[in-house]
């Protein structure tokens, strides 16, 4: 009975959570401000359309629909997950007909709202957590079978495959450790998906091989953009032995081209130092080394590193670690099998974003334009991520209590 009583007067608001999400809005939006005003027309940019500004506009917005999530238990929002999974599947096919998805950076990603360039994907990922979650809650006997493990499988794959398609190989890639992370924690067998990850990996090594060593016209077909990253990243030449000095030459200026951002990112991260140069003080900023177009969004964790050193980038790490460890607490409390799915398919979802982005700003990780959440400018991606955080929290305030 006393036990009972001590757990009733803890919060019902995960206050380390919330507070250690918005130092991450704080920082983000910070240090997107660094990034844009170094640009020569920053000056004549109306503060309404600075992107600084923009990013608080959607934080406010991200923070009411976290908000508004809250009002409902997380089992009622649960009954509708194959609803939102099929939207979420038929807007992923939409953005890939012209005239209806836009095509950016040789990219087809967005559907064009006006006012909002709306990106399917980063809801596609919420949509699959609350589906997959919804899907693996039944009976842990019924896990058993190996074809609930395929139609879970399958779950993950269709938007996969559409994803990919677009092509956003990063924002793929992630539905795979949170689909198999769900589908461990549910009690699928092991056995199962060992086989699979096995089997992945082969296939994943399989094409490496191919593309790393194998001649041109045996090479399996990818993206061009997609080949030259994994050739920057396992540092090859871009031109065959074969060659001619001058396809040579040229196969080296475009190598040199293609690795710059990596390049000048890893240059940003090393000469921060400690303390870093200070804000608005990073060179690699200033004179335009960093790519202005990125640093403001997939590479802002270099603009961190480089202005306030290794001490801002241990601060952005710790309040990450402190989101992930919430939640993961928010998944042992859980009241149900259902609430501790979603919660881990939350935690995943946030890690695999945070260390697929940070990996590329210092070279661990091939660059896939990946966004660090809440950090990173865009509207989709902060309006799913606080969408994400307020199911942690939905899942806290109905906990189990004993």
């Amino acid at each position: 009975m006393y036990e009972r009583t001590l757990n009733e007067r803890e919060s019902r608001v995960d206050w380390p959570l919330g507070l250690a999400l918005l130092g991450l809005f704080l920082v983000g939006v910070t240090f997107i401000y660094s990034a844009t005003s170094a640009r020569d027309s920053f000056a004549d940019i109306p503060w309404y359309r600075q992107l600084a500004f923009q990013q608080v506009v959607w934080f406010g917005l991200g923070t009411l629909m976290a908000v508004g999530f809250c009002f409902l238990d997380y089992r009622v929002w649960t009954r509708w997950a194959l609803v939102y999974y099929w939207v979420m599947i038929l807007l992923l096919v939409a953005v890939l007909i012209p005239g209806i998805g836009s095509m950016r950076w040789g990219a087809r990603r967005w559907i064009n709202m006006g006012f909002f360039q709306f990106q399917p994907s980063e809801f596609a990922k919420l949509a699959f957590i609350f589906a997959q979650a919804h899907f693996l809650s039944r009976p842990v006997e019924e896990l058993r079978q190996s074809g609930v493990f395929w139609k879970g499988l399958g779950l993950t794959l269709l938007p996969f495959a559409l994803i990919l398609k677009e092509p956003d190989l990063g924002s793929a890639l992630v539905l795979l450790p949170v689909g198999m992370v769900m589908m461990y924690v549910a009690g699928v067998p092991v056995r199962f998906l060992r086989r699979f990850l096995g089997g992945s990996a082969l296939l994943v090594g399989l094409i490496l091989v191919d593309i790393l060593y194998a001649p041109p016209g045996w090479q399996i077909k990818l993206e061009n953009y997609q080949k030259r990253r994994l050739l920057v990243y396992f540092g090859r030449d871009y031109a065959p032995a074969d060659a001619s000095p001058e396809v040579r030459r040229l196969a080296r200026i475009q190598q040199f081209n293609d690795s710059y951002n990596v390049r000048q990112a890893l240059i940003s991260v090393g000469s921060g130092g400690f303390f870093g140069k200070g804000w608005r003080k990073g060179d690699q900023i200033r004179l335009g080394f960093l790519p202005r177009g990125v640093a403001h969004n997939d590479f802002i964790f270099s603009v961190i590193a480089e202005e306030k050193g290794f001490v801002g980038s241990v601060v952005v790490i710790a309040l990450y670690t402190v989101v992930l460890f919430a939640g993961l607490r928010t998944a042992g409390q859980a009241r149900d099998r259902l609430g501790k799915l979603l919660a881990v398919g939350v935690v995943t979802l946030f890690l695999s974003h945070v260390f697929i982005n940070i990996g590329m700003n210092i070279r661990i990780m091939p660059v896939t334009g990946i966004p660090l959440p809440l950090l990173s400018y865009g509207g989709s991606s902060v309006l799913c991520s606080l969408i994400a955080a307020g199911m942690l929290q939905n899942i806290h305030y109905y906990r189990k209590v004993y």
